[in-house]
């Protein structure tokens, strides 16, 4: 299994040499930080499809980390890549963003071709839920986004908004955002990306139970973008009397379907693989009978969550020593959980920032530099 061909893209862009040229995902770098460190990983706040020739857009579409079947969708539909590898980037950012001050801050290993996330992937835990979750929902949510811009041939505004029943104060038109067709593209290429079942294998990461996992919880990444779609609308008429409302819908932001994946997290119900009988289908199933059956917008997950505090190579895992930690805090970021125990060491360093600053016309502003001392509270 290859992550459902989600955040490969990262890879593939990255080794075509766009790190430097993040025109062509049409986006605004930025700085990124991990255990509390900067580490100059550049990723994109905006999406966009930019420019791209076909011949190397077809090229990309080869790519030996694509499965057959994804090559043949993206060869079917060359600019798609753009919009896909935009929306594994906005997935990874969505997941530092939730967990920037867990223990496991959703590290990611650029250089590993095969799976950016590491081996904590290799586990069916909740947070391999969420990663699953939120990749399938940042695909859907690019490729909707790129299909109102105009920026993929077989697909445009949804129409079909405007045959639904509406108030008699409003009227749908506009361009409406086809969350359908970018749910249905983000579904054909995660399934796309499964490799066979091996004959007897239920179990493990390649196995039936972690299918089940992957198809659920990437469903359910994909409902948290499609519940959430807006109306809005805008007046006509005139000397603005609002004589006629047009409405359409749109998507929300990406930061609302992250929180509530977030959420889901949390809550993530426990299940097991149950098959009963060569002619009924497996089914995920709660792992107690006291525990809730969950429903198609739940997350679900099969194993415990392995050990983020401390450093463990083989699974990618950096743990949390040299962590920044809040001493005051009683979450997540607090000293307590975030240092697991191990306690903590408080360091004072002198800081110089830009103070007391000032518009002088015209046209710039001018600021004094001022020197302070800042207390830090780093993990054992």
């Amino acid at each position: 299994m290859r992550l459902a061909g989600l955040v490969l893209l990262l890879l593939i862009a990255t080794r075509n040499g766009v790190r430097a040229n993040w025109w062509y995902l049409g986006v605004e770098p930025r700085i990124i930080s991990h255990g509390g460190h900067d580490v100059g990983v550049d990723v994109p706040t905006q999406i966009g499809a930019g420019v791209m020739g076909p011949a190397s857009a077809e090229r990309n579409c080869k790519n030996s980390h694509l499965t057959s079947k994804q090559q043949v969708i993206c060869v079917r539909s060359p600019p798609v890549l753009q919009a896909i590898g935009a929306g594994a980037r906005l997935a990874i950012e969505e997941c530092q963003h939730q967990f920037k001050s867990a223990r496991w801050n959703c590290t990611i290993n650029p250089d590993n071709a095969d799976n950016v996330f590491g081996g904590v992937m290799h586990v069916n835990s909740r947070e391999a839920a969420f990663v699953y979750a939120v990749s399938a929902a940042g695909v859907a949510y690019s490729v909707t986004r790129a299909c109102s811009r105009g920026e993929l041939t077989d697909c445009s505004c949804d129409n079909r908004v405007r045959t639904r029943q509406h108030s008699s104060n409003w009227q749908w038109g506009g361009c409406s955002e086809d969350i359908h067709f970018g749910e249905r593209f983000s579904r054909e290429w995660s399934e796309a990306s499964e490799e066979p079942i091996k004959y007897g294998a239920a179990h493990g990461p390649q196995g039936l139970a972690g299918l089940l996992m992957r198809k659920h919880d990437s469903e359910a990444g994909r409902r948290a973008v499609r519940s959430r779609m807006q109306r809005v609308c805008k007046c006509h008429g005139m000397s603005g009397s609002c004589s006629v409302r047009v409405c359409w819908r749109r998507l929300p932001t990406f930061r609302s379907a992250g929180t509530a994946l977030a959420q889901l997290h949390e809550g993530a119900a426990l299940v097991r693989l149950a098959q009963r009988g060569s002619h009924r289908p497996a089914r995920l199933r709660p792992a107690r009978p006291e525990l809730k059956r969950p429903n198609k917008t739940d997350l679900v997950y099969l194993e415990d969550s392995p050990d983020y505090c401390e450093r463990n190579l083989t699974l990618g895992i950096p743990g949390t020593k040299g962590r920044i930690c809040n001493r005051t805090s009683l979450g997540l970021d607090g000293c307590r959980l975030l240092c697991c125990g191990r306690g903590y060491q408080t360091r004072v360093r002198d800081v110089i920032e830009k103070c007391n600053c000032r518009f002088v016309w015209c046209c710039d502003v001018k600021c004094e530099l001022c020197k302070h001392t800042r207390e830090e509270h780093v993990c054992n």
